[in-house]
Order: structure tokens, then sequence, then C-alpha cells
């Protein structure tokens, strides 16, 4: 089947849902921190049915105001007036031996740990976080009149992020449970929980010291700040909302923090490091978090439209978690049944498969792919506002990909 976001639309489409004034108003300024992710996120709008609710209120029709209709959107146009460079054929060089070195900065005499630790830098990793940071960093350097080759400093953010974020995986299965990842055994099925967990200690701690080692303290606050939102956010996953509007505002600020807060800070940092200019350290934090939250709505979609086999996981995964992501929360104005599921976690026989059947007949689907799209339009606004270059145009590039991945 193909997938929904590939296809392009000729006719205008109404987005329910959503308020038009709420979209407009970005957050995060260049000394952002955890919160500002998504504070002001995208606020969902119960459809009003005629049959249920005949007259309309006074409220509902205030809202109805700033309800817009979208666009003929079409990703692969994007930016088709220029060639654009392929962002993992322009990065190869930096990332060239990235993993190699990671596993330098893990070098430990003990063999089960220095085996626990090196699992998954096997080099079959997508290295999508790293490959980000090397061409946001050439780009900044470009634009602040340097040369584009990258800074030591600039390349040990590359391979921080990857530690982090591979760090982030191996704790995240153990809380979760998860027995594959990336198409293999997870380490705490292989291991054990208790050594998964001081697997991903010393990850982080390598990461660490590899990040003291920069020895620029503003790049060290930044990337400090992604720990934090990394534990805030599995701390907001774990609970919910009983408010509709505040359950969606909870789902996009979670996904801010367990995801984008890496790629917008790492970014962030690279930026530091090539330019003293504050404007530039926002274009290049608003770029990462527009980029870090379209992925993470695509990957929540990809659970719904991807087999197990081809996503290296296992389909509806985020349901059996007990989870409601952005196909669930939209599914949720069609089938209000979705409700009291999504409140009990879907816990109760047979909820799964029918929170499924629902969002499968709704066009959950459709519209968290849409608003992956408005994500990476924003940040193409965003990183257009750098001077021209080939990095600077992968990266315009690497937004259709995030877009139409399938695994």
């Amino acid at each position: 089947m193909a997938a929904p976001w590939r296809l392009c639309r000729g006719r205008s489409r109404a987005v329910s849902g959503f308020l038009q004034a709420a979209w407009s108003a970005r957050s995060g300024g260049p000394g952002v921190g955890a919160e500002a992710g998504c504070e002001q996120a995208l606020v969902p709008v119960r459809r009003v049915h005629s049959t249920v609710r005949p007259q309309l209120n006074s409220l509902t029709r205030y809202r109805n105001r700033f309800l817009y209709t979208t666009p003929r959107i079409c990703c692969c146009r994007i930016h088709s007036d220029i060639k654009l460079k392929d962002p993992f054929s322009l990065a190869q060089k930096d990332l060239k031996n990235l993993y190699e070195d990671i596993k330098k900065e893990l070098l430990v005499s003990k063999a089960e740990l220095k085996a626990l630790c090196d699992y998954y830098f096997d080099g079959k990793g997508k290295a999508f976080r790293p490959m980000i940071v090397v061409l946001m960093a050439r780009a900044c350097n470009i634009h602040s009149n340097q040369e584009s080759d990258l800074l030591p400093g600039q390349r040990a953010i590359a391979m921080i992020s990857e530690m982090i974020h591979t760090a982030s995986l191996v704790h995240d299965d153990v809380i979760d449970g998860a027995d594959t990842r990336r198409g293999k055994t997870t380490i705490n099925e292989v291991w054990g929980e208790r050594k998964a967990i001081l697997a991903g200690d010393f990850i982080l701690s390598a990461a660490s010291m590899a990040l003291a080692r920069i020895g620029n303290n503003a790049v060290v606050s930044v990337l400090s700040q992604v720990i934090e939102d990394l534990v805030r956010g599995e701390f907001m996953q774990l609970g919910s909302k009983e408010n509709e509007n505040e359950r969606f505002k909870h789902y996009l600020e979670k996904t801010f923090k367990k995801t984008a807060s890496l790629i917008a800070n790492s970014c962030k940092a690279v930026s530091i490091l090539a330019n003293s200019d504050p404007e530039v350290h926002e274009i290049a934090y608003q770029y990462g978090k527009n980029v870090g939250i379209a992925f993470q709505l695509v990957d929540d979609v990809l659970d719904f439209t991807s087999c197990a086999n081809h996503l290296g996981k296992p389909s509806a995964a985020d349901l059996k978690l007990g989870l409601a992501t952005g196909p669930v929360l939209f599914a949720c104005q069609q089938f209000p049944e979705l409700h009291s599921m999504i409140m009990r976690r879907f816990c109760s026989d047979g909820d799964v498969d029918r929170a499924w059947q629902y969002v499968l007949e709704s066009d959950g689907v459709e519209q968290t792919n849409y608003l992956a799209q408005r994500y990476c339009q924003e940040a193409i606004r965003q990183i257009s506002r750098l001077q021209q270059s080939a990095e600077r145009d992968a990266l315009i590039r690497l937004t259709e990909l995030v877009l139409i991945r399938d695994k």
C-alpha cells in the first residue's frame, strides 16, 4: 500500500482539529530550555457533528474562525527549483570511522562491558543525528565566512549526539521490556536488565567526558539540557492527560523532550563553535527542533503502516506499551471510544486491536503526516535564512527524506 504522505493532492483540504493561531505562535529563544520546545504547540479541537450537537455554542463558533484550509502540498516539490545535494553522500567523509572513534571513547579493559557498549555501535545504524550535526556545522561555518571543514569540537559533538542517543535506547529498552532493536536482540535480553542499565550509564559517562574535553562552557550547558529533557520526557510518557487539548500538547512536548531536544541542541552546539551570533544559534536550534519533531511523528505513523521486519521492531509497539501517539489522538476525534482506552493505556482485552482498527478507519495517519509536513516546512524556512551552500541545501533535502522514509 502506498504511504499516504507520498500522494500529491490537488484539492484543498480542511484540517480539522487545529487552530491556525496556535500554529503561528512560535516559541523558544536562543536560551530556550526543555519546556520551550512545544510550549505553544498545535491544539486539537474536537470535531462537532451536527447529529450530536446541532446548536453550536459561542466557544465553538469562535474556534471555527481559526480553522484553516491547507494549500496543496507535495513534499517532492519543495525547493524543486534548485538541485539539492544528497545529505548522506555529502556527510559521508565526516562520518567515516565515526563508530570506530566512538568505540575508542568506550575503551575499557573488562571484556563483557566492552561487548555491551559496542553492541549497537556496529556501523549498521542510520547515523541520522550525526549526519544532521555534521551538515549543520558545515553550513554554519560557511555562513560565518569560514572554511566548510569541521572543527574538531564539531565532530566531537556529532559523536556525542550518537552516544547520548544510543544510551537512551538502551535505557528505553529496559523500561519498555523490548526484545528487539535495529533488527537484533536487545542488550537487556542478551545480558539482563541490570547490566543493560549500567552499560547505558557508562556510555553517557563517556559522552560527558568527551563533552568536557571540548572546553566550551556554552556547549556543555546546551548539551547537558538534552540529558534533563530525556529524563523528563520519559516521565511524561508514563502519564497522560484527561483533557483532549492538554493531551495533544502533552504528546508534542514529550516528543520534543525525548527526540527533538537532542537534535535541536546538538545543532545549536555546533553553531556556537562556528559563530557568536545568537540569531545563527537560534536558526540551528529551530531547524533541529522542527526536523526532530517531524521525524518522531513519522516514526509514530510507521508503527501503524510498516511491517515489523521492515521497521526493525514490533509493529503496534506503542499501543502495546499503552502509548497514545499522533495517529491515535487524531483518530480519537472521529472515534470517541478511544478516549477511555487511552486513559486505561489500552490494558483491557481487545483494546490494542480495536484501537488499531479505529486508527486505520480514521484519517489519523494522514493528519499526522500532514502535521509532520508542517514541521518540515518550518525547518526549511529556518535553514533557508543561512547563506546558500551545498550543506544548507542538503539539510533542506533531508526534510523531504524524513517525510518519505519507511523505516
